[in-house]
């Protein structure tokens, strides 16, 4: 199973829920959290102006807010005393209707600035988070088309994808979401706690002596739940890694029978998750009951105080009305910020994913006075190059090789000889560790890759399609393609008959994996791309392997056409294929330990001629080793 299917990973939202829904929901964490948040922090100080807007409006929203439940008891106590007037006879005893009118237009002023700005807040907070994404993904595009192929090679797709792509989503949800809801309760635990001292300081202490008890009981709480989170988590990833490769290989595991075998592994995993599930959403979801038991002690304390307080004449009943509501908003913006702070300990952690991706070692930067190869002949040579992909592993040592222009160069040996890295090499994917490499006697160091690059036309075994039409896939050969270059070169690749045949022909639109067309026909179009490309100098890795006798012939000639007087790199499997080269290298080993033509090497007797029989006799040393 791939490192990426197992890779599970929470949706941008998690921790955002419900209070309390992912108190126990295990925080991946930083490993240099400060230096990371520094780092983070810069990517917001050129949008430092809108950050203190934003704190500034969260301000004013959230006091004009606050001092709500304030106003609304004096509307009580004016309601209560004008009640309790009309009880005891007084003379001329009313309610005051009209001032408790003023309270209540009043309050939904007050709210109605709220409002306004906490949307003001909202939407420069918008702005400022989207930007700063836009900026962070621009340096992480900039950096991956920075970086070498080793870093590919090392790296799974679905961990880069993860890196670019969720870690991003995820800085950009908090950055958007939680740093304003931090900002505002933060603001509002302190108004509260102020507004609940001009009250009664006495009746503040018992509220918040409730808090601590609260705070330590949650924290219990979390921290058993915590490990049948992770438990979630991980049977959760085998999950979805399982399905997932059933699904793929649905066409396999029906046709050996392992439909049962299947099932039963689903329904192990299943069980697993299930039983990590449910104790971990439980024991969570005990947290708010406790929270709310105990914040009820807290309220009858509160209220038998104030009854009190208000017997003696020390406040008013409204203050005890106002004093109630504050304490359950009280609860609130400090469970908020506590589970907040778990977010933006994960939303680190995805920074520094994300960094370490800018941290990576780049490609040797070109030249700035890069030599131009105007007009390439595609002349290549090797002089004493020597490459590991390991400093202490070489897998090539001193290898020299003359091509001269318009030869045919076949590479042929066993899995693992070096081929591949051979054409690796040559096209700068990687560098040498000593020797050089030139094309037309220029070093290929002082090339621009790019320029380098625009030499070669490659078709490989491996055929890669974007998801669009078919004249687009070919036209990616070259730049400014018109539709005749394209149908050209898709008859000389002897792929116009059967993209005429499909209902849109040349329009036909390609799905993401192009698994609407045949493996063959794919590589009939990169073949034709190829062709579009005109290139000085050749790659063909056993481009004619997914495609049946009769195609194979078509596409050979179409080939030896292209090939006239273009220097080309055939990597066979197939030694059938190269029996016309012009020159035949064996790599062994990553060294070239025989070379010539076919007859001269057949002639040899010695590891091509081996190679070259074993195909036709079927020996299973020769499936081996190619």
């Amino acid at each position: 199973m791939s490192a990426e299917r197992k890779e599970h990973r929470p949706g941008p939202s998690g921790g955002r829920g419900p209070l309390g829904s992912h108190m126990g929901m295990p925080v991946q964490k930083a490993k240099n959290f400060k230096g990371t948040l520094k780092r983070l922090m810069g990517y917001l100080k050129p949008r430092r102006l809108q950050l203190f807007a934003v704190f500034l409006t969260a301000i004013l929203s959230t006091v004009f807010s606050i001092v709500s439940p304030k106003i609304l008891g004096k509307a009580t106590t004016k309601l209560f005393e004008g009640i309790m007037q009309k009880m005891m006879h007084v003379p001329g005893a009313k309610v005051d209707f009209q001032y408790i009118g003023q309270i209540i237009l009043m309050l939904v002023g007050l709210y109605v600035i709220s409002a306004f700005f906490s949307y003001i807040q909202q939407y420069i907070m918008a702005g400022v988070a989207q930007k700063t994404v836009y900026d962070m993904r621009n340096d992480v595009n900039d950096k991956l088309a920075r970086l070498p192929l080793k870093f590919f090679d090392s790296h799974t797709h679905g961990e880069i994808l993860s890196r670019v792509t969720n870690d991003v989503d995820n800085i950009a949800s908090t950055l958007q979401q939680s740093m304003t809801q931090l900002i505002t309760s933060v603001i509002t635990i302190v108004g509260i706690v102020i507004m609940m001292l001009t009250i009664s300081p006495i009746m503040t202490l018992i509220a918040l002596i409730t808090l601590p008890l609260s705070l330590f009981v949650t924290a219990k709480i979390a921290k058993r739940s915590q490990k049948y989170f992770a438990a979630q988590q991980k049977e959760l990833g085998q999950l979805n890694g399982h399905v997932e490769e059933m699904y793929t290989g649905h066409k396999i595991v029906k046709a050996f029978g392992r439909e049962g075998e299947s099932i039963e592994a689903f329904n192990n995993i299943n069980e697993r998750l299930y039983n990590a599930g449910w104790k971990a959403q439980f024991i969570s979801g005990i947290i708010m009951p406790m929270m709310s038991f105990i914040g009820n002690i807290g309220y009858v304390a509160v209220c038998v105080v104030g009854g009190i307080l208000v017997t003696k004449k020390q406040i008013e009943i409204g203050d005890v009305q106002a004093f109630i509501q504050y304490s359950r908003q009280l609860t609130w913006p400090i469970t908020q910020a506590a589970n907040i702070a778990n977010v933006i300990q994960s939303t680190i952690a995805s920074a520094e994913r994300v960094f370490e991706i800018l941290d990576e070692s780049e490609e040797i930067p070109d030249h700035d006075n890069a030599r131009i190869i105007e007009f390439p002949k595609g002349e290549v040579r090797f002089q004493n190059v020597k490459f590991g992909y390991k400093e202490d592993a070489t897998l090539i040592e001193n290898m020299n090789i003359d091509v001269k222009q318009g030869q045919t160069i076949a590479i042929v040996g066993p899995t693992g000889a070096g081929k591949t890295t051979l054409v690796n090499l040559l096209m700068r994917f990687y560098e040498t560790g000593g020797g050089k490499i030139t094309v037309d006697g220029v070093d290929i160091r002082d090339l621009k890759r790019g320029d380098l690059r625009s030499m070669f036309g490659m078709v490989l075994q491996d055929t890669w399609l974007f998801n669009g039409t078919i004249r687009d896939n070919i036209a990616y050969g070259r730049e400014g393609a018109t539709h005749e270059d394209v149908v050209r070169a898709a008859k000389a690749a002897h792929a116009d008959h059967f993209i005429r045949t499909l209902p849109d022909g040349y329009n036909t639109i390609l799905n993401e994996e192009a698994s609407n067309i045949s493996q063959g026909q794919k590589q009939l179009l990169t073949i034709a791309r190829a062709i579009l490309a005109n290139p000085a100098i050749l790659i063909l890795d056993e481009a004619t392997s997914s495609v049946d006798t009769r195609t194979e012939i078509h596409i050979q000639k179409a080939m030896i056409e292209l090939m006239q007087g273009r220097t080309s790199f055939v990597i066979a499997h197939r030694l059938s294929t190269i029996r016309d080269a012009d020159l035949i290298l064996v790599m062994n080993n990553g060294s070239i330990i025989e070379k010539g033509s076919h007859n001269e090497l057949l002639y040899q007797g010695g590891f091509y001629a081996d190679l070259y029989n074993s195909q036709f006799t079927g020996a299973d040393l020769g499936k081996e080793a190619i």
